[in-house]
């Protein structure tokens, strides 16, 4: 006899909604990620699990509207969340209504639903939840990004992030590791943390710490490093853990050890843009180029198997060949593991588009084959090094069985490999039912400029 399902019932969120249309836009967003999580939304404020008041407080009359409204709803339901205008005046709301269960600003949505889930937590399951664990994903499941802060601190004179995301907006961290540990859950393999500045989070919130597994854990990029570190799969195993945009600021070599403890993935996405002084000053960007080559050997005796990867730009305004040579005689120390260049362009709105003597096209064109070249030649160095170790790889992608033989290949990533931008492992005679996030020890057998091929260890 077959065990009939029972379907745990959802909870019910009440709302009311004051003030301006980007108020009711702000509810609108709320009761859609509510919704999106399975919960039903209730008509009057006894079918409700909980009450969410979207506050005003532009206007004296209209925050009076606001305290009547919470005590309307705390009179007639009693589980209630402060959000909105007025949230900002939590010592108000608090004086009048001591019980209120959670009071949030404007825009803090992730603050307002975490409140919600703490008050009326959300039924899962497979029969009830509109989206996977791990949310809807635009890339393989096996691996994902994981957004730690929009907006940046920096004024670049080539960029115009800040003017299009504004200033560095670091997302609690709580919420970042909650985020991580669901995305492990759902099938991820491999977390990649990006932000504009991640070597910046947390600085807009002063660090400020959150309760996590029973402890204060800091808004820090090494204390979010060392936590997601401590991550596990279902199957107990460590999840790979790959940094991106990382300004070298001195904290970042407090993340070595961790690299080195096998904690991290050690790899450090590092957007240098040049390593000229008078490129970097006119670029607006820090000019310690030297003191980085000596903290990049430092990093390499604690770590010795770092993937360091940057980009930079060629033909920037001014740039002269003498400044060039620089960047490929600095490209020659400093023996980057993974390059990408790009040719200057003027994007609208950005300063260096006033900046005098544009270098011409041909000339940049020129350079970027000639630092091509320059990077190309290391990486195929440093990957020829590897032929013959054994190395830890996951798996992309697997392929048809061969029509001659039956072979089966398959496609994969070392530890020095970051998914679309990095190279390839190429893998021949695979067993059968490998598949897409799988990890392997992978013999090498041979290299290119670019990529690996080898067969499965053992």
């Amino acid at each position: 006899m077959t065990t009939p399902i029972t379907i745990p019932a959802p909870p019910k969120v009440g709302m009311v909604s004051l003030g301006c249309p980007k108020a009711l836009v702000d509810s609108e967003r709320i009761l859609t990620k509510l919704r999106a999580e399975g919960y039903q939304m209730s008509a009057d404020y006894a079918g409700a699990d909980v009450v969410l008041v979207n506050t005003c407080g532009f206007l004296d009359s209209a925050k009076e509207e606001s305290l009547e409204a919470i005590g309307e709803a705390m009179a007639e339901n009693g589980r209630v969340i402060v959000t909105g205008c007025m949230g900002n005046e939590a010592d108000v709301i608090r004086a009048r209504f001591p019980d209120v269960l959670a009071i949030t600003g404007a825009h803090q949505y992730e603050d307002v639903v975490q409140a919600v889930h703490d008050a009326a937590p959300p039924a899962r399951g497979a029969f009830i939840d509109l989206v996977p664990e791990g949310g809807i994903k635009l890339t393989p499941r096996h691996y994902s990004y994981l957004k730690i802060s929009e907006g940046c601190n920096h004024r670049c004179s080539f960029c115009i992030i800040p003017s299009l995301r504004g200033d560095l907006a670091s997302r609690r961290i709580d919420a970042v590791l909650r985020e991580a540990e669901k995305l492990v859950a759902a099938g991820t393999r491999e977390l990649l943390v990006i932000s504009q500045d991640t070597s910046a989070y947390g600085v807009d919130t002063r660090h400020e710490p959150r309760a996590w597994k029973g402890r204060d854990v800091r808004a820090h990029m090494t204390d979010l490093a060392r936590e997601l570190g401590g991550l596990r799969t279902p199957e107990g195993k460590a999840p790979w853990v790959r940094l991106h945009y990382v300004y070298p600021y001195p904290h970042v070599d407090q993340v070595i050890p961790l690299m080195a403890d096998g904690l991290l993935t050690p790899y450090l996405d590092i957007p240098f843009q040049h390593a000229a002084p008078a490129v970097l000053k006119r670029m607006k960007r820090p000019a310690n180029e030297a003191k980085v080559l000596d903290r990049i050997k430092a990093w390499r005796q604690i770590a010795p198997d770092i993937t360091i990867r940057s980009s930079f730009v060629v033909g920037f305004p001014g740039e002269t060949e003498a400044d060039f040579q620089y960047l490929l005689d600095w490209l020659d120390e400093a023996q980057l593991d993974r390059v990408g260049g790009f040719r200057f362009e003027p994007v609208e709105g950005a300063a260096a588009n006033l900046l005098p003597d544009p270098v011409p096209e041909a000339v940049k064109e020129e350079r970027y084959q000639r630092l091509m070249e320059k990077t190309a030649a290391i990486s195929a160095a440093k990957l020829a090094a590897k032929v013959g170790r054994t190395l830890p790889v996951i798996i992309d992608e697997v392929g048809e069985p061969d029509e001659e033989d039956g072979s089966v290949g398959a496609t994969g990533r070392s530890q020095a490999d970051a998914p679309e931008i990095d190279g390839h492992v190429y893998l021949r005679d695979v067993p059968e039912g490998l598949a897409p996030g799988s990890f392997v020890d992978v013999l090498v057998e041979d290299a290119d400029e670019h990529d690996l091929y080898g067969v499965i260890a053992g």
